[in-house]
Order: structure tokens, then C-alpha cells, then sequence
């Protein structure tokens, strides 16, 4: 009893975290639900003419909700009698219950209360079954309104969908990893995708394919909005002709917003080439129109071009899928080949195809999946074949993507390697340096200002990932590569004279200077290379330390002392008497501290003092510019 009470109770706290977790995927769908209920209901009210009540209303909701699921609906009430199938799906309304059921699966299987959580495959059966509950009561509910739910279509697509969104997820809540996979899975398979350099590769084509079909979806907008303001006129009629009042208006208008994501995949399909299709035997593609069109009257549908062959404006549509295959190559190569990396560390030029074409691999086949979705069928006979195919539109987008975008990304990659003349490359030698800074290093001095400027700059240049001492500039990244190297950039070779020349002068200049530097500790002149030498260890340049200066500071003390300091001029410092004050020196004329001190007599004793002086203003400098005591 005692070893299996742990087993129990972990049992006893997950069940409240499995029910937590089907309320939340009820949740999750009775949000959706209801907010487009609330929004049938809105314009049911404000509509003057209303067809049915409050209840058609509400029925009409959960059909169009189950067709944001991809469910098929059948439309009984036809002129013919014969019930019409409606299939093309508003992708915009399918982004509210798929972003739901994301979220309710991955908070039930990381919740941030911190308690009992589930098993991610718990988690992830109870948000789906809880989710798929509200589903079947919606499409029972639906099934005596003016749009009912296809049965069959009920397990495929719309429980697939639900389940796909909870496994991402829980997928998310994991941290997206990728594995390990499931233990009847390959061996191999298991191994390669246990390798973080696989794991490295599947997301840098994740991340390629991904914004290749957000380029596909974005120029196919584009190509949208330049032909509905070509035939804006036609648009507008259409409009106007199917609602009179305002409330059916808004309604068209919604229900137009709603089908964008549909209309940018349109377009994206007809500048690949496969095109899409107007009815049975009626095809849209860039080369022209065939056939004879069944084409409702709906204000999208006025940027379908006109009959006839296509002429330059058409063909231009291809610059859709150029632009997302040179897209998938740019991301692709920023990963296969960084900027701020050796060299040696870039991909190969077979690693960065073979991502490349996976990254197209991917994009033709979300690019499949959404194309299917944005098609369908819109009633029987003619309106029975509707949109893009879907397999078509993928493997063109494939093709275009693999067969631009592996050579462009195989070119961009020796683009990002090449080292002749560019400076922004992060493997550039470090030897290879300036011969200003040569001239620098072999002579070993350098003033105050000139080593803070250098140490300065070269710190502010590996922060930022260059080179030292070649200032990266994204304006003109040739010039600090130029001129480091003596080629003068681009505009040709330069002398390397003039820079020896301008080097060692002021190295020459600095060391006879007043201002030459010295050691702190050591009190001697050093160089860079000298011991003990440090950065900052400089004394200032400013020559308060020259006789000069001494003499006005000793008479700006005296004037403003009141005549109680002695009338003797500031000098060097003598030594030291009993009382331990330092002695004046001698006045102005004399030979100094040691020829005083040599006259005093024959005992010897002043000569000693005259010698410990001069050694001490020997140690300060040859030139005895070094710091003096005042008194």
C-alpha cells in the first residue's frame, strides 16, 4: 500500500487536469461560436427585411462556423430544387477557431497557475475531444437552417483541422521540439533527427518555406488590388447591385473582407502559371482566358481578366513566384552563411541546396494545402469546380521556388564569402593591419589622446563584430577594408609612404615634446610594449609641471598669501632639514641644488645632499621634464 499511494495520487491530481482540459477546448469553440452568432444576430436586426427569425439566424452561424472549418455545406433552397454545394471556405474566418484551439491546447498542457498539469497526449485528447463536442451540437443544430453541414465532411476535414491545431499546441507548450520521434519510427530516422545539426537545418527551411508563401500570398494581394483598381468601375456595380440597403451592404462587405486571404491565393496561383478556374472548363492563367466563365456577381470577382490571350501586364504576374523563390534563397543563405561567423563555419555549398530545396519542398506544400482550402465548389454543373487547383498550384510553387531559388541562394552564398575589397565580413585575418598602426607598435610611444583614440575605436569595432582597427560602415562597407589593406578602395591603389611618414613623425615628436608620456609607477618613460604598461596609466599632457608655469604659480601664492610667504623663487626641492621641512632652493643664476650644495665646505655633507638631488632629477627624465615637489 505504501509503494503504490504515490501512483495514486498523482492519478487522483491528473483527472482535475484532464477535465480542466476539455472545458478549455469547450471553451475554445463556444468563444468562436459565439462571436459569429453575435454578429449574424447584429445584422439580422439591423436588415429591414429580415427572411427569418432570430433562429434562421443563429442556424445560419453554426453552418458558415463549420465552413470556417472546412466543412462542406449543402444549400437546399434552390431554384432548381436540387440541393447546391458550398465549398469554398473564408480563410479570414478560419483564423479565429484555429488560433483558439492553439492557445486552449497549450495552456491546458502548460498551465501557468502551476498546478496539476496533464500529459501532453492527455492535453491534447481532451481539447480535442472537448472542442469536437460544441462541433457535432453546432452541425446537429445547423441542420434545419438554410445552410446545412455535410455529414461526411465532418471527420475530414474539419476533425483533422481541430486535432492539427491542438498538436501544435501542445507542440508549443513543449517548447516545439523536433523529437524524438515515436518508438516504431526508423532507427535512422530517430538518429538523424536526435542530431542538433538536423534539428538546426529542418528549422532554417521551416523558417525559408514560411516566408515564401507569405511572399506568394502577399504579391497575389498585390496583383488583386492593381486589378480591382483597373476594373474598379465593375467592382463598385457589383456592389451596389446586390444589397439596396445598408445593412445588406455591410453585409457584402464582410463577407468580401472575409475572402481576401482567398482572392491574395487567387492571384498568387495565377502568377505561378496553373491559374484557377472559373467553372467547368474556364481557366484564368497569365497566357489568357479559355473558355466560356460562370462567374457570379460578387465585387472580388471584378479583377478576373477579361477574355482573350494575355499580353505583357499578364505576364508580368511572374514576378510573384521570382520573388518568393530569391525570398526563401535570401533566409536560407542568412542562416547557411552569417555574417558575423568564420568562414570556416558557413554551410557548405551542398548543405545550402539541399536546405533549399527543402525549404521549397515546404512552401509547395503549404501553398497546396491552402489552395485547396481557398477553392471549392459554389453550386452544381458549372459553379462545381471553383478556385485554384490544388494540384497544380503546388508543385508549381515548388518548381519555381527550387528551381530560381537554389541558384540564387548557391550565388548569394559566395556573394557572403568573398573577402577582395569588402570589410564587413567578421573572418577577415587579423594580421593583415595598417601600416600606420605598424609604424605605431615598432616605435612605442604614442601620446595620451592617441592611445585612448585607438584603444577607443578598436573596442567600439569588435563590439561590433568587425574588425579591429577598420571601422565598419554600412554606407560604404569598402572603405575600412580599402584603406586597410592600401588599395585606397575603390577608386585604386594608394601609397603606403605617406602613412609611414605621417606614422613615425608624430612618434618622433611626441618624444621630444614636453608632453611626453610616463609611467605612473615606474616614473619612466615606456612604450606600448614596455612593462607595466597599461591603457590608462598617462599622466596629463598639461605643462603645469614646467618652470615657467612654477614661477607664476609661486607668485600667484605669494600675492595672495599677504606678504606672510618668503620672497624666494619656487624651485626644485632640497633636501630635507630637522624640523622635516624642505629647504628653498637657491635663487636664480646659481648652478643649481648641486653646486650649492658642492661650496658649503670640505666636511662633504652638502655634497651627499647635492648628489641625492641630482639623482633624483636624473630619474625623472634626461630633459627633467618630469614632476617636481612644490613647497
Amino acid at each position: 500500500m505504501t509503494q503504490r499511494a504515490p501512483q495514486v495520487t498523482a492519478d487522483r491530481n491528473r483527472a482535475p487536469a484532464l477535465v480542466s482540459a476539455l472545458l478549455r477546448g469547450v471553451v475554445a469553440a463556444g468563444l468562436g461560436l459565439g462571436a459569429l452568432a453575435v454578429l449574424f444576430v447584429v445584422v439580422w436586426i439591423s436588415s429591414p427585411y429580415p427572411d427569418s427569425g432570430p433562429d434562421g439566424a443563429l442556424r445560419a452561424a453554426a453552418g458558415i462556423w463549420l465552413l470556417a472549418h472546412g466543412a462542406g455545406l449543402v444549400r437546399p433552397d434552390t431554384l432548381s430544387g436540387v440541393p447546391a454545394p458550398v465549398g469554398v471556405v473564408p480563410l479570414l474566418l478560419a483564423v479565429g477557431p484555429l488560433w483558439l484551439t492553439h492557445r486552449a491546447a497549450r495552456d491546458a498542457a502548460d498551465p501557468e497557475e502551476g498546478g496539476p498539469a496533464p500529459s501532453r497526449t492527455g492535453a491534447f485528447c481532451a481539447v480535442t475531444a472537448g472542442y469536437l463536442l460544441v462541433v457535432a451540437g453546432a452541425a446537429a443544430y445547423a441542420r434545419g437552417g438554410a445552410l446545412r453541414a455535410d455529414p461526411d465532411t465532418l471527420a475530414f476535414p474539419v476533425a483533422v483541422v481541430v486535432a492539427g491545431a491542438a498538436a501544435a499546441g501542445v507542440w508549443t507548450a513543449a517548447g516545439r521540439p523536433l523529437g524524438p520521434l515515436p518508438s516504431w519510427s526508423p532507427l535512422a530516422l530517430q538518429e538523424a533527427v536526435a542530431r542538433t545539426l538536423f534539428r538546426d537545418r529542418a528549422e532554417a527551411a521551416c523558417r525559408s518555406a514560411a516566408v515564401g508563401v507569405a511572399v506568394l500570398l502577399g504579391g497575389g494581394a498585390l496583383l488583386v488590388a492593381v486589378a480591382l483598381g483597373r476594373n474598379a468601375a465593375v467592382a463598385q456595380d457589383a456592389f451596389l447591385g446586390l444589397a439596396g440597403d445598408w445593412a445588406g451592404r455591410i453585409a457584402v462587405l464582410l463577407l468580401a473582407v472575409a475572402l481576401v486571404p482567398n482572392a491574395a491565393l487567387w492571384g498568387a496561383s495565377y502568377g505561378l502559371g496553373p491559374g484557377f478556374a472559373l467553372g467547368v472548363g474556364a481557366t484564368a492563367t497569365p497566357l489568357g482566358l479559355d473558355g466560356a466563365p460562370a462567374v457570379p456577381r460578387f465585387p472580388l470577382l471584378a479583377a478576373v481578366p477579361g477574355p482573350g490571350p494575355g499580353n505583357w501586364s499578364n505576364w508580368a504576374a511572374a514576378a510573384v513566384p521570382v520573388a518568393a523563390a530569391l525570398a526563401v534563397a535570401w533566409f536560407t543563405v542568412r542562416r547557411a552563411a552569417p555574417a558575423d561567423v568564420p568562414r570556416t563555419q558557413a554551410w557548405s555549398w551542398r548543405e545550402t541546396a539541399r536546405v533549399t530545396l527543402l525549404a521549397a519542398l515546404g512552401c509547395g506544400l503549404a501553398t497546396a494545402v491552402l489552395a485547396a482550402w481557398a477553392g471549392g465548389p459554389l453550386g452544381t454543373g458549372e459553379l462545381s469546380a471553383f478556385g485554384p487547383v490544388w494540384w497544380l498550384t503546388g508543385p508549381a510553387a515548388f518548381a519555381w521556388t527550387a528551381v530560381i531559388g537554389v541558384p540564387a541562394a548557391l550565388l548569394l552564398r559566395l556573394w557572403r564569402l568573398r573577402t577582395p575589397g569588402w570589410a564587413w565580413r567578421g573572418d577577415v585575418a587579423d594580421a593583415q593591419e595598417s601600416p600606420a598602426a605598424d609604424a605605431d607598435a615598432g616605435d612605442g610611444r604614442a601620446t595620451y589622446e592617441e592611445a585612448f583614440e585607438d584603444e577607443f575605436e578598436g573596442a567600439y569595432e569588435e563590439d561590433a563584430g568587425g574588425v579591429a582597427g577598420r571601422p565598419r560602415r554600412w554606407w560604404a562597407p569598402w572603405r575600412g577594408r580599402g584603406a586597410a589593406d592600401g588599395d585606397g578602395g575603390p577608386g585604386g591603389p594608394a601609397d603606403p609612404a605617406p602613412a609611414k611618414a605621417s606614422a613615425k613623425a608624430p612618434a618622433k615628436a611626441s618624444a621630444k615634446a614636453p608632453g611626453a608620456v610616463f609611467g605612473a609607477q615606474s616614473g619612466t618613460t615606456t612604450g606600448s610594449d614596455g612593462p607595466g604598461f597599461e591603457p590608462y596609466d598617462f599622466l596629463p599632457t598639461d605643462p603645469w609641471h614646467e618652470k615657467g608655469a612654477r614661477e607664476a604659480r609661486w607668485a600667484s601664492l605669494q600675492r595672495s598669501s599677504g606678504g606672510l610667504m618668503a620672497d624666494f623663487p619656487a624651485g626644485p626641492a632640497g633636501p630635507a632639514g630637522p624640523a622635516g621641512l624642505v629647504e628653498p632652493a637657491e635663487p636664480a643664476g646659481t648652478a643649481g641644488p648641486a653646486a650649492s650644495g658642492a661650496g658649503r665646505g670640505a666636511d662633504g655633507a652638502a655634497a651627499k645632499d647635492a648628489k641625492a638631488v641630482k639623482d633624483t632629477t636624473d630619474g625623472q627624465g634626461a630633459d627633467g621634464d618630469g614632476p617636481a615637489a612644490t613647497p
